[in-house]
């Protein structure tokens, strides 16, 4: 052991790393035997210590210069989570080559557009689906070779070379491996941005950004050598890409989950870390709910009482602690007051973690240190549901032009409805989108970024990077923000996603969608509305809860299962007034209410917004355009009917 490090992670120092590639002798020197990736659901079952790690990735990488990569090349790499991933990635930049990156799952148009625009000559497919996908505009491209990151056998015929994953690593057994100096300014990778509209862009980051966020994110939190971290986001996605990074940086075990096996491995695996979008809270935060809901009638009037203690309690801690966005600020009386408060309530409050919420915390395995929530807003009741819990979770923002941390929370500056401080070296402005003016702290504007996890540019794309980073280096980050107390950065809105009601009332409908979620009836929800007279909705029902709604009421329907094309019986007066209920509640108790904010109309659909049906995009944001399009009929008749 380097004793210059001494044993715990929180000490190693990578400031004066020049590229990613450096973190790994440091890695191996240093934690060598401690597990680095834990794939349980490959079969074989892929256990890797930091070693064993490093060890195939420079043999990846020298089979990559066998094959004919150089310096400076771009290699596609369309695939999706796994250990050999991570290895073809870093195998990538330790030859000096940057990757375009994208799920194997996409469109083959988009990979088929990527290819082409980042100049790649070589490619690495999840397997012989994904290559035969992209078949056969991929024979009149330029590609030197194709590595498959599957064992299967490749075809006896084609017009470029192309090998197996055991086979590019025999190559590089054969192949003495030719070190690369890299630097700071080095691109590392094109991630083509998916976006809501429009063709993706490939957004140019560099070691430099990268390292900025291993660096950065170490001001966080501080892990500590063999702290096991849960990965179910794609790799390639920059959010997850950078904490990846970072989490393996500090010598951490990655464990591979997915949707599918989520629920299991969380109580399996204990993960200390997590890396996850809104909607994966908001799945934990739905089936303890459920779980409530099936409760006999006495005991979810004891959960429900302590529940309503509890959020009493640190409602008046945050006051306390000048913690709260809603009472910003309190003078010494109303910090007193909040202190006995909270005091007063802490007994029941503790009875309440002794009795509920120890078993719903055993539920993620009991060893949380922390979430970390990022690639969109996290709603205000998820976020109270986890505090209630004891279990932190470190919202962060940033987009994937910022690779892509730009704020997050701290876990000892916690302010629940915030994105958090900003990370080292980074600035925030908030100016009036139209002057571009600075404006003053609590005013809503636009949020500009600057520092050096911005990126180089869009690739070939010289109009576009002007248009989206200034002469001075401000990145336009195209979302509505304001800098609360604390210096802390709230988001309000993005700036495209504004919706102009015909009497100019500009509404955010982020903020009124995560108020009307709250609702134990409502899975997902979208608002429209652009140049009528009142906003409407179209909203995705929770079909569990309304079954047992629809049988306690004795209505004697048969409710479609989600995705069903019949949804007759939800047009049912009684459903209708139940879900007008909901959300006249939800939006009045918002704080901020104004009347433009009601919901006028709304319809129910039985399709629930997916990444397979091109509604949402790779981190589960809603692609409001897509879907405005495809309930075009729909949205036009309720306005028309109002």
């Amino acid at each position: 052991m380097n004793n210059a490090l001494g044993n715990g992670s929180a000490s190693l120092d990578y400031s004066r790393l020049q590229g990613l590639s450096e973190l790994w002798p440091i890695l191996v020197e240093n934690y060598g035997e401690i597990i680095a990736l834990h794939d349980p659901h490959s079969k074989p079952e892929v256990i890797l210590t930091y070693a064993q790690l490093y060890e195939k990735i420079k043999r990846f990488a020298a089979g990559l210069q066998g094959l004919g990569v150089k310096a400076n090349d771009k290699v596609a790499l369309f695939a999706d989570n796994s250990p050999r991933w991570l290895i073809a990635d870093q195998g990538i930049l330790l030859v000096g080559a940057a990757n375009a990156v994208r799920s194997s799952q996409a469109e083959r148009q988009e990979l088929l557009y990527i290819f082409e625009h980042s100049d790649s000559t070589s490619l690495v497919v999840q397997d012989l689906a994904t290559l035969e996908k992209l078949q056969p505009e991929l024979a009149d491209l330029s590609v030197q070779f194709v590595v498959l990151l599957s064992d299967e056998t490749p075809p006896a015929e084609s017009p470029f070379k192309i090998v197996n994953f055991a086979q590019c690593l025999v190559v590089g057994e054969e192949t003495t491996l030719k070190p690369t100096t890299q630097t700071l300014d080095m691109l590392a990778t094109l991630i083509y941005t998916s976006g809501t509209t429009g063709r993706p862009k490939g957004v140019m980051l560099t070691h430099g950004n990268f390292l900025h966020q291993v660096n950065g994110a170490a001001t966080v939190v501080q892990p500590q050598p063999g702290d096991r971290a849960l990965s179910i986001l794609p790799s390639w996605h920059s959010y997850e890409r950078s904490v990846e990074y970072f989490l393996l940086s500090r010598a951490c075990t990655q464990i591979y989950t997915s949707i599918r096996t989520f629920k299991k491995d969380i109580t399996q695996f204990k993960p200390h870390f997590m890396v996850g979008v809104p909607r994966l809270w908001e799945s934990i935060y739905e089936g303890v709910q459920k779980s409530f809901r099936e409760q006999p009638p006495s005991k979810q009037r004891l959960i429900h009482f302590f529940l309503g203690v509890s959020q009493s309690y640190v409602q008046a801690r945050r006051i306390a602690q000048n913690m709260s966005l809603e009472d910003p600020n309190p003078s010494g009386s109303q910090r007193f007051l909040a202190r006995l408060k909270a005091l007063s309530l802490t007994p029941l409050h503790l009875l309440g973690h002794k009795i509920v919420y120890t078993k719903i915390r055993a539920a993620t395995g009991g060893c949380v240190k922390a979430f970390i929530s990022g690639g969109g807003s996290l709603a205000r009741h998820i976020d109270a549901f986890f505090e209630l819990l004891d279990i932190p979770v470190l919202v962060g923002y940033g987009l994937t032009e910022t690779s892509p941390i730009a704020t997050v929370r701290r876990p000892h500056n916690n302010l629940r409805g915030s994105s958090g401080l900003t990370l080292p070296y980074t600035e925030i402005r908030i100016v009036d989108p139209t002057t571009r003016q600075t404006l003053p702290n609590q005013t809503q504007g636009l949020v500009l970024i600057r520092g050096p996890q911005v990126m180089r540019g869009y690739y070939k794309n010289p109009e576009a990077t002007a248009k989206a980073i200034d002469p001075e280096g401000w990145f336009d980050s195209g979302d509505l923000g304001m800098i609360s107390h604390g210096n802390q950065l709230v988001l309000t809105g993005r700036a495209k996603d504004t919706i102009v009601l015909s009497n100019g009332e500009n509404i955010e409908p982020q903020p009124i969608e995560d108020a009307c979620i709250c609702s134990a009836y409502i899975d997902q929800m979208m608002l429209v509305g652009q140049d009528q007279k009142m906003l409407g909705a179209l909203i995705v029902p929770n079909f569990d809860a309304l079954q047992k709604w629809v049988t306690e009421e004795g209505l004697g329907l048969t409710l479609p299962l989600p995705g069903d094309s019949a949804r007759q019986d939800l047009d049912h007066p009684k459903i209708v007034d139940l879900f007008r209920q909901e959300l006249n509640q939800r939006v009045k108790e918002r704080p901020g209410y104004r009347p433009d904010d009601r919901v006028g109309v709304f319809r129910l659909i039985t399709q629930p917004f997916t990444m397979d049906n091109g509604q949402l995009t790779q981190t589960l944001k809603m692609r409001r355009p897509v879907i405005a399009e495809q309930y075009r009929d729909m949205i036009d008749g309720m306005f028309e009917r109002s």
